[in-house]
């Protein structure tokens, strides 16, 4: 371990259908942000997306497979070990997932639903107690055709949980069934049709939310109401330059102060940088920056606020950047190869 190593491993998932080697392990430099890949493990087909427990014992994928699934590792310094065999998700294409109020939580991309998987207290999963279907569709004639769930994670208070769904234009907020312990539908707030809703990141203070939109590159910053579970749209921001084409934002990202927040760009291969006035209601669009790479599928900021990281699927790298605390704009520092990387957590 080097006198720079902080100790911390980020943790990376990859397509390995796409000729990643899964879940790759890398070393965390405190002082630059840079990465040294450690080692890898394959239990687990397109584990894409990842989500470690607070404590950093156990860490959790998804299998971005069409018949989907969700897997546990313990944590040691050899890497994820498997924690128990890959449970199924009842989803096609899971893509996203989180932790809250005792069960892990899926995003199935394909089949537009969230499931609900018990976590032991050993940190094993059991099988679905419940998949919310989502129903509808949207304008778009290649990506609306139906529902296409992309993320979920609970609100900052951690009485709510909000699912984005791509395909219906739209974010549900839920809450616990009382009598099952799983999660219900009890509000569906509509988007501007067309836009594709992708992710969500809260604001700091857990008062706003900005919704990061796959089909118009924009994103809609929302007042959101711990108290009573409403989230309220408002102006639509773009994130890209005007005339810019093809482009699908994949990821957002806020400071931890508010003042900031960061899109990854697909296309336009690109990091938004995007100003939060004080009320963090208004974004304006800063500068954009190249991301290094091509195609970065996910965007993250280490807990420190002070490094970006882009996984490139396409181009199979994750880059890392120094962030101006006074600017916001990050400066490129240097990257590792991660064939087909589709996300960086912390641990």
């Amino acid at each position: 371990m080097s006198t720079t190593d902080s100790g911390q491993r980020a943790y990376i998932g990859s397509f390995t259908s796409a000729g990643g080697r899964g879940i790759v392990t890398a070393a965390v430099d405190a002082r630059t942000g840079a990465l040294t890949p450690l080692h890898a493990t394959d239990e687990v087909p397109d584990p894409s997306y990842l989500a470690p427990t607070p404590d950093g014992r156990h860490l959790y994928a998804v299998s971005e497979t069409s018949d989907g699934a969700a897997a546990a590792f313990t944590l040691t310094e050899n890497g994820p070990v498997p924690l128990g065999v890959p449970v199924p998700v009842r989803g096609a294409g899971p893509t996203h997932l989180t932790l809250w109020a005792g069960h892990l939580l899926t995003a199935n991309y394909t089949s537009g639903s969230v499931s609900a998987l018990p976590v032991r207290a050993d940190g094993t999963l059991a099988e679905p107690a419940a998949v919310l279907r989502h129903e509808g569709g949207g304008p778009h004639p290649g990506r609306q055709e139906g529902p296409h769930a992309h993320a979920v994670l609970p609100d900052p208070s951690g009485r709510r949980l909000l699912s984005v769904d791509l395909g219906t234009d739209s974010v549900r907020v839920c809450e616990l069934a009382p009598a099952t312990g799983v999660p219900a539908v009890r509000h569906e707030v509509r988007l501007r049709p067309g836009s594709g809703p992708r992710h969500l990141a809260f604001h700091p203070r857990g008062d706003h939310a900005y919704v990061i939109n796959e089909l118009s590159s924009t994103v809609t910053p929302c007042r959101w109401d711990a108290a009573t579970g409403t989230l309220t749209p408002l102006a639509e921001t773009a994130i890209v330059p005007p005339g810019t084409d093809d482009n699908h934002p994949s990821e957002l990202v806020v400071s931890p102060d508010g003042r900031f927040a960061w899109a990854a760009n697909r296309g336009h291969d690109s990091i938004s940088v995007l100003a939060v006035d004080p009320s963090g209601e208004n974004l304006s669009l800063v500068t954009t920056v190249p991301c290094g790479g091509h195609w970065p599928r996910d965007l993250a900021l280490h807990p420190g606020g002070r490094h970006l990281y882009a996984a490139n699927e396409r181009s199979g790298d994750v880059t890392w950047f120094s962030v101006d605390t006074a600017t916001g704009v990050p400066e490129a520092g240097g990257s590792i190869e991660v064939p087909a990387a589709s996300c960086v957590v912390f641990a």
